[in-house]
């Protein structure tokens, strides 16, 4: 499976001012594979280092900060010898030796020549419990999520449909309409987790796919279980598996706590919420009381909606079956169209490589809002092709911006604003086409 984030991890690979690089995830996203494929394709040799369960060099790491020696040692470990500029030296989990992060420092100070990579998932949860220092300013940080839609395209055989997104050339998109709202559909089951996708290529089978979602589920809840105590580790599972219920709420933009618990109120879930989104396991996206830059100055600390980090799970979770996904239409109306949303808030993160914040009065929400280079981008996400946009509407008249409306309807580009299909949605930060003409 090709991701998009190659691209970045061979442009660290070439640059002058080279950092100590970290990838950052989710489990099970496809951080070792990534970096490790990045290595067999950039360097003759690749060194590498799995810091869980791994005493010698929990030992190493732990005792010397200069960084000769850890190279020697992880150079004996690994039966590989290092040449600089040659060679990529790999620390997986290393959230698992709190220290071999710390010792990126040495590595960026000390020994620049030399290629170090390394994957991590729960590196917040990990730190709040360590006394180890966490590098600031001497490594460079990149973030690997689920397959994006183009990537699952890509995945599946289908490229040259993910060459047409890349090109935003709206009118011959249209032509295909059919087959992308075929895969779309497909995408929102089986979700962008690597080994769900894999099962389903290979398989051809949506129950293929649905039995590594539901193993990755109860991976997860393990996970929970291992890292907090019972209490919070029950409030963490109430809190997941509540998103989907919540989404689909008809009134009330925000995550309530009162509908995961009667009995509890919002403080005590307060260290199960920070550990789920340490962990990966949750997107939270706050809520900002106007649209101004930087977004976050605005975003409110109380108020906020939680999502899944994927499509996929989220149908797991809400036991979608697969007759929705041969019907295709009614499944993005699913839950007042929360499986769309749930779709565009994941493309946001891995597609657009922005931050999802969204805006609420009383009587108007606006799904998601985005900033990029200066510029915000208010989005409103229909289900199927409800094109109705009265919040939206109101919202540009009143802050005089130009709105995005996501939904299975056609490319529409109007004054106030532009309509792109959910399938399009990696075009929204494109430059404004001119109006597309029909394809034939």
């Amino acid at each position: 499976m090709e991701r998009r984030l190659m691209r970045q991890l061979v442009a660290w690979k070439d640059s002058a001012g080279r950092m100590p690089l970290l990838l950052n995830g989710a489990r099970q996203v496809g951080k070792t594979w990534l970096l490790r494929e990045f290595g067999n394709r950039q360097f003759e040799n690749v060194a590498y280092v799995i810091c869980e369960n791994n005493p010698v060099m929990e030992r190493v790491f732990d005792s010397y900060s200069d960084v000769k020696q850890v190279i020697q040692a992880i150079s004996a470990q690994t039966e590989t010898r290092i040449v600089p500029g040659h060679t990529l030296i790999l620390l997986d989990e290393i959230q698992e030796i709190p220290f071999a992060l710390s010792s990126l420092k040495y590595f960026c100070e000390n020994a620049p020549e030399y290629h170090v990579a390394a994957a991590g998932s729960l590196l917040g949860v990990k730190f709040r419990r360590n006394n180890a220092p966490y590098p600031v300013g001497k490594i460079q940080t990149l973030d690997l999520y689920p397959l994006s839609f183009t990537e699952y395209l890509d995945a599946v055989g289908a490229q040259a449909l993910g060459d047409l997104l890349a090109q935003r050339n709206h009118g011959l998109i249209a032509a295909f309409d059919e087959q992308f709202v075929r895969h779309l559909a497909n995408y929102c089951y089986v979700g962008g987790m690597p080994n769900a996708v894999g099962a389903f290529i290979r398989q051809n089978d949506y129950r293929a796919a649905r039995a590594v979602q539901t193993q990755i589920v109860e991976d997860y809840i393990n996970d929970v279980s291992k890292h907090l105590d019972i209490g919070d580790a029950s409030r963490a599972h109430e809190l997941w598996r509540s998103i989907p219920a919540q989404l689909g709420r008809e009134q009330g933009k925000r995550f309530f706590f009162s509908e995961v618990s009667q009995s509890r109120r919002a403080r005590d879930f307060k260290r199960a919420l920070q550990w789920l989104v340490d962990a990966g396991l949750v997107v939270k996206v706050p809520r900002v009381s106007k649209p101004g830059i930087p977004l976050r100055h605005y975003a409110s600390e109380t108020l906020f909606e939680l999502f899944l980090p994927d499509v996929g799970l989220y149908s797991a979770l809400c036991e979608l079956d697969v007759q929705s996904v041969l019907l295709r239409d009614p499944l993005f109306k699913e839950g007042k169209g929360a499986l769309s949303e749930q779709f565009v808030c994941q493309q946001i993160l891995s597609e657009l490589g922005s931050t999802p914040f969204y805006w609420a009065n009383n009587d108007n929400q606006i799904d998601f809002i985005i900033s990029n280079e200066g510029s915000l981008y208010p989005i409103e996400v229909k289900a199927a092709q409800n094109l109705h946009s009265k919040s939206l509407r109101s919202f540009c008249d009143t802050y005089g911006l130009h709105g995005y409306r996501l939904s299975l309807a056609g490319y529409e580009r109007q004054d106030w604003m532009t309509n792109i299909p959910l399938y399009a949605t990696s075009t929204l930060l494109a430059p404004a086409p001119v109006a597309p003409a029909p394809f034939s």
